[in-house]
C-alpha cells in the first residue's frame, strides 16, 4: 500500500548501499537505482550522498527518512488493523526477548502461536531485560519478554511465571556431585557471569550480597554476553556459571553440563510487557494474552 518508492528509499538508507538494498528487496541494482532517481526528482533535491563505496543521507534525505519510517509504520499498522476485520489475525508482531527466553522458551512460544495464526509474521530482537523494556517503552517493539519486574508506570506487566536458577558445572567438576551449593562455595572458583544489564547477573549479584560476600571478591572470569557461550565454556571447565535451569536442560540430559540446585533456590521471573494502550491491536493483545497462558503452563509442568 506504500508508495514503492518509499519502501526502496528505506532498504537503500537503511542498508548504506543501494547494491545490499536491492538484495534485500529482491530487485535489480538499476530498479533501486530508478526509483531513488523518481524520489530525488519529485522532491527536486539530492536525498543521497555517494562515494568511498558507502551511500549516506544528505540533510534532505534525513527528513525524508524521519517521515518514510512513520508513513511505512503506520502503512504496516493499518494493513493488521483492516484485517483484524475479517477475524483472521495477521501482519508483522515486533517482538523482543531476553537472550535467556530466546535461547528456551521463545521457539516452542512461536511455533504454538503459528500454528494458530500462520499469517501473523514475528520480527524478533534479542537483547537483555533493560534493552527490550526500553525498546517497548520507545515504541520499537509492540511486546517485550523479559525477566525483570518492571516498574515503569507507562508499561502493562503480566507475570507468566518464574525459572530457576541453578549452578552449571562440568561433569568432573568438584562440586558436580553436590545436592545444593551455598554463595560461600562458590567463591574460590572462576566465575563465568553475564554482561552488565543482564537480569541473571543482576539476581546472581543479589545472591552474593544476600550471602555478606562483597562483589569485589568474585572470582570473575569472563563477562558474556551469550548463554551458549556461557555453557560452552562451563562445560570445557573454564569456570562456573548459574543460569537458566530451563535453558541448560539439553546440555544436561545431553551429559556436557550438571545442573545444582543453588541454596538458598533462586528463581528468575518471566514478564510479559507492552504499552499501556487502549488502541492496541488484537494482534498484540492476542499474543500476549498467549504467551503469558503457555508460558505459565510450561513452567507448572517444569515444576512439578
Amino acid at each position: 500500500m506504500a508508495d514503492r518508492r518509499l519502501q526502496v528509499f528505506h532498504a537503500v538508507a537503511r542498508h548504506g548501499s543501494f547494491t545490499r538494498a536491492a538484495e534485500a528487496l529482491f530487485m535489480t541494482q538499476p530498479a533501486v537505482t530508478f526509483q531513488i532517481k523518481q524520489l530525488e526528482e519529485q522532491f527536486n533535491t539530492r536525498l543521497f550522498d555517494r562515494g568511498h563505496g558507502r551511500v549516506t543521507l544528505t540533510s534532505a534525505g534525513e527528513l525524508v527518512m524521519a517521515y518514510a519510517e512513520r508513513i511505512l509504520g503506520l502503512t504496516e499498522e493499518l494493513e493488521s488493523r483492516v484485517s483484524e476485520l475479517t477475524d483472521e489475525l495477521s501482519g508483522i508482531l515486533h517482538l523482543g526477548t531476553s537472550t535467556t527466553i530466546a535461547g528456551y522458551w521463545l521457539p516452542y512460544l512461536l511455533e504454538g502461536f503459528k500454528r494458530r495464526y500462520p499469517r501473523v509474521v514475528p520480527r524478533v530482537s534479542v537483547g537483555n531485560s533493560q534493552l527490550i523494556e526500553s525498546r517497548v517503552m520507545d515504541r520499537n517493539l509492540d511486546v517485550g519478554l523479559i525477566e525483570i519486574i518492571t516498574e515503569q508506570p507507562t508499561l502493562d506487566r503480566r507475570s507468566a511465571g518464574r525459572d530457576e536458577l541453578q549452578l552449571i558445572v562440568a561433569p568432573d567438576h568438584p562440586l558436580a556431585t553436590a545436592k545444593s551449593v551455598r554463595a560461600e562455595q562458590l567463591v574460590a572458583y572462576p566465575l563465568l557471569h553475564r554482561e552488565p544489564g543482564n537480569a541473571i547477573r543482576d539476581l546472581v549479584d543479589q545472591f552474593f550480597s544476600a550471602s555478606g560476600i562483597p562483589l569485589e571478591d568474585l572470582n570473575v572470569a569472563a563477562e558474556l554476553g551469550s548463554l551458549s557461550t556461557v555453557k560452552h565454556m562451563a562445560a570445557q571447565g573454564f569456570g562456573i556459571a548459574i543460569a537458566s535451569s530451563a535453558a541448560i536442560r539439553s546440555a544436561v540430559t545431553a551429559g556436557r553440563l550438571v545442573g545444582v540446585p543453588l541454596s538458598p533456590r533462586l528463581y528468575t521471573p518471566l514478564e510479559v510487557i507492552l504499552l499501556k494502550d487502549k488502541f492496541r491491536s488484537r494482534l498484540v493483545n492476542t499474543f500476549a494474552d498467549f504467551v503469558t497462558e503457555e508460558i505459565g503452563r510450561m513452567c507448572a509442568t517444569e515444576e512439578a
